[in-house]
């Protein structure tokens, strides 16, 4: 029974980052103007009460892996790191020039790339230089993305000394075979040696992330990894499938074929094994591909309802604005949207002439923001309602003919102005958001733009 259902859903489609998703943003409409606009309106209604958000793009990596779909720059060159995190730094500065007042930050997360590619002094440089414009909140969160192979105790303990608790290591599989494919070969040792490092200088939460779905792995390799990861407990885990978008530009999904992945069938084989070893050993599934210890923030987070989902992902709780530095960057004032541009010479080039580097966004109408409501509902709690007005929109009674369908395959209970994601149906919780977001229902894509929801 689940692997017809596995065939009849696995297609493509969005993992609801956000929504209205990148594809269907409207940038015809879209100017810089009228997102510092709503970037100001959000935080003049948040920042006293909850604080912003800041993501910091780090890109660089001294090597390709070819799993990864994010924006990096392939150097060895470390004489990069300064002059980027100058540009940063005046990023940040076009945007305290918009606000009446310091910032507090909630929540500070370097991503990349590698951000341990840059040294631990000039992490502290940038750190720095962004909380001399700011204040922190009391219950501040800072965190970061480690590459088990180059964190150094360094770095770990420069960044323990500006606040940070939170890192997460990429692992993704420790297989020989599988690693070599993926161009990512990590020993379980320097894994265990990174995470050993960061309990020692008093980090609070670890996180692994592990990937299934990758070239030449096997449901045996997956257990391996699983068995590995519960040696060390991390506190987190991001335990995803693997997104194959090949057709995106500068992506390194290369040095394998499409021959060589698993089959959906298996990946979601892959996924089932993988959460049973896990629940064996206390992990709670939290939303969409992640799981957390009962003693980790995460995890209390989805008890209280507070639990979030942006373009970090799952965070244990929501900053109305977020702000997004660095080349790519995706920034969310709830109103709206911006992005970034991609490359590093635009970057400069932007922030030269006193302009925040944004290339594309999108402002959410009144449809747009109750749909969005909905589907952080689904990913967040599994359920959602439109008991108010507020939360109905014109086109819901199509979304619930969809939906019945899904109901009838047991993925959902409807209720009285209600929808609730049963146990079989949350590994299905993408192709239920499918059917709340009209915009693709109006214009179904040319061509693929998402990876398969399985």
């Amino acid at each position: 029974m689940f692997n017809s259902l596995v065939n009849k859903y696995n297609i493509a489609g969005p993992r609801y980052t956000s929504y209205p998703t990148v594809p269907y943003w409207d940038k015809a409409t879209f100017s810089l103007d009228k997102w510092k606009s709503s970037l100001v309106k959000s935080f003049k209604e948040s920042n006293s009460k909850e604080g912003i958000s800041l993501y910091i793009h780090l890109p660089f990596c001294e090597s390709l892996c070819t799993f990864c779909g994010c924006n990096k720059r392939i150097t060895k060159q470390h004489s990069v790191e300064s002059p980027y995190i100058q540009a940063v730094l005046k990023e940040w500065h076009l945007y305290l020039a918009l606000f009446d007042k310091k910032p507090i930050i909630k929540e500070l997360h370097l991503g990349g790339g590698t951000p341990t590619f840059f040294s631990p002094e000039h992490l502290k440089v940038l750190i720095n230089g962004i909380l001399e414009g700011a204040e922190r909140a009391g219950n501040y969160e800072f965190s970061f993305e480690g590459h088990p192979n180059n964190t150094t105790r360094e770095h770990l303990q420069a960044l323990f000394d500006l606040g940070f608790r939170r890192v997460s290591y990429g692992v993704q599989d420790y297989n020989p075979t599988v690693q070599k494919a993926i161009h990512r070969i990590q020993p379980f040792e320097n894994v265990k040696a990174a995470t050993d490092l960061a309990r020692e200088i008093g980090y609070t939460s670890v996180g692994h992330d592990i990937i299934f779905g990758l070239p030449f792995q096997s449901l045996a390799h997956v257990k391996e990894t699983i068995l590995k990861t519960k040696s060390l407990l991390p506190d987190r885990l991001a335990f995803y499938s693997y997104a194959h978008v090949p057709w995106i530009k500068g992506n390194g999904q290369r040095g394998f074929n499409d021959s060589d992945l698993p089959s959906a069938d298996l990946k979601r084989k892959q996924y089932e094994l993988g959460k049973q070893l896990l629940g064996q050993v206390g992990y709670e599934e939290i939303g969409m591909d992640h799981f957390a210890l009962s003693s980790d923030g995460l995890y209390k987070s989805m008890l209280d309802g507070n639990l979030h989902r942006n373009f970090m992902g799952y965070t244990a709780s929501k900053t109305q604005a977020m702000i997004g530095l660095g080349v790519s960057s995706i920034s969310d004032s709830w109103y709206g949207f911006s992005q970034n541009v991609k490359d590093i010479e635009s970057y400069y080039k932007l922030l030269e002439e006193d302009t925040i580097p944004v290339y594309r966004g999108h402002i959410l109408n009144e449809e747009d923001l109750k749909i969005r409501r909905h589907i952080l509902n689904l990913m967040c709690q599994f359920k959602t309602s439109w008991h108010s007005d507020e939360l109905y929109f014109t086109e819901l009674p199509d979304s619930l003919i969809l939906l019945k369908e899904m109901e009838k395959d047991g993925l959902l209970q409807i209720g009285n102005k209600t929808i609730e994601v049963t146990s079989k149906g949350q590994p299905f919780v993408r192709n239920i958001c499918m059917a709340f977001d009209v915009l693709l229902q109006r214009k179904q894509p040319d061509s693929q733009l998402f990876s398969m929801t399985v």
